[in-house]
């Protein structure tokens, strides 16, 4: 396996794992999600991969990208209550379904936290939607805990 920054060439993998991850929150929430669509567009991905503060990076197995880490560069700064730091939040992992299990989660994280600390980012944030509770187990193992929670109230 080797995990490197996403290419152009990856974003027909990488559409189909947004297309899994979102099923998954579609089963979860189908008041929110739309099945059969995608976070990210093929011109939003083509854009994004050559964002260099907001990287990609990718699980690459036997020529097919098998996994990704969404990495996004996010900054507080001049609060005048909270110190200003630098965050890298995750805004999207997925791993093929065929492959969980195997670690590449974990290696995908490890690679995105690597690169948080030579970076000089303060922390690492991610969100979790209620109910996804493999994915909840997945970060706590990891080593993440709870920041703050989100409620809601539907009307």
């Amino acid at each position: 396996m080797v995990i490197r920054r996403a290419q152009k060439k990856d974003i027909p993998d990488i559409l189909r794992l947004l297309q899994q991850v979102l099923q998954i929150h579609a089963d979860i929430r189908p008041d929110i999600f739309i099945p059969g669509t995608t976070k990210y567009t093929e011109e939003e991905l083509q854009e994004r991969i050559t964002h260099t503060e907001d990287p990609i990076f990718v699980a690459e197995i036997d020529g097919s990208v098998r996994g990704y880490i969404f990495c996004e560069k996010q900054g507080r700064a001049h609060s005048s209550n909270m110190t200003d730091i630098t965050t890298l939040y995750i805004d999207d992992l997925c791993i093929d379904a065929e492959y969980r299990g195997r670690h590449i989660g974990h290696q995908l994280y490890e690679y995105a936290e690597k690169y948080a600390g030579e970076n000089g980012f303060y922390n690492i944030t991610l969100n979790v939607w209620a109910g996804n509770d493999d994915a909840e187990i997945f970060y706590q193992k990891i080593g993440l805990k709870p920041q703050k929670t989100t409620l809601e109230k539907i009307l």
